[in-house]
């Protein structure tokens, strides 16, 4: 299947307009400048950072060319990228204007960023409304992510779920290698989640989450960490952050410690964030969001 224009969207770079204002969203931009990645904090490190690449295929493709054709600058900027030494190739630093490169085998980063030279491959992120079924059908006929994007041959894999009754940031790809990265609780990827639950809240409750609960069939689990960000008379709100990724896990941690959720929003997933993206809509990442998104995992 390929993947056709999403609903809502008004274009192919085209980012949805702002969603009510107010609340836990205000003043957020889910499209700002993410800025270079420093490769060392992930797991994959540069190897090349001072050393001069020899890298050349003949028969490739100009270096200049495939920059630009992956949306990361203009040919002439892209240009300007190579001489100043900010490209790599295959953990090498390439300056030679004339250097030609293989798109399907090599691996380009500009400024710490991944290139994606697969332009088959799409990456969306999805303001999931609650009650709506994370799977591209649902043989009951309940709200699916189907209803959103419209899908010809392209099989797009929602990284890792919500349940119904949870709102917010899910993520939608063709990548099959990212999707399974990002879902592998061996690379630790942190989710942030914004929480409402009934207030006072007594102290030390952040305390015993960051220590972690005991779940049935999952052992001990903890939080990355964990704040209150608001409140309300009866109500609290609490950002939590959280790589695990069990069932439910945010609801059944928050039962535990006698605070039972009453509306569960996912506002990041690694370094892409919600911000004030309309419910119900989708959007295509950005090439900074998809190279920071992938240094995450090691790509």
């Amino acid at each position: 299947m390929t993947s056709r224009k999403p609903r809502g969207s008004g274009g192919r770079n085209r980012t949805p307009k702002a969603g009510r204002r107010g609340g836990p969203f205000a003043g957020a931009d889910y499209d700002r400048n993410l800025g270079p990645v420093d490769r060392s904090q992930y797991r994959r490190k540069g190897k090349g950072q001072g050393k001069q690449s020899r890298q050349h295929v003949p028969e490739g493709e100009r270096l200049q060319k495939v920059i630009a054709a992956a949306g990361i600058a203009s040919r002439r900027v892209a240009e300007d990228l190579i001489a100043e030494g900010r490209v790599e190739v295959n953990d090498e630093i390439v300056t030679a204007l004339g250097t030609r490169v293989d798109p399907d085998n090599d691996v380009i980063f500009v400024d710490g960023i991944r290139v994606n030279t697969k332009p088959e491959a799409v990456y969306y992120a999805f303001n999931k409304p609650r009650g709506v079924i994370s799977t591209m059908s649902d043989p009951k006929g309940r709200p699916s992510i189907a209803d959103y994007v419209n899908t010809t041959d392209t099989r797009l894999f929602h990284v890792g779920r919500l349940d119904n009754e949870t709102e917010g940031l899910l993520l939608l790809t063709n990548d099959g290698e990212l999707a399974n990265r990002l879902s592998h609780p061996s690379y630790e990827v942190p989710k942030t989640y914004l929480v409402q639950v009934k207030g006072p809240m007594r102290k030390g409750v952040g305390d015993e989450l960051r220590k972690g609960i005991e779940l049935e069939d999952d052992g001990i689990v903890s939080v990355d960490s964990f704040k209150v960000v608001d409140s309300t008379p009866g109500h609290i709100l609490c950002e939590v952050i959280i790589h695990s990724g069990q069932n439910r896990v945010v609801r059944r941690l928050m039962k535990a410690v006698g605070y039972p959720v009453q509306r569960l929003v996912r506002i990041a997933h690694g370094p892409i964030t919600l911000g004030n993206q309309r419910q119900g809509s989708i959007r295509q990442l950005n090439s900074q969001e998809v190279g920071h998104l992938m240094a995450t995992v090691g790509l």
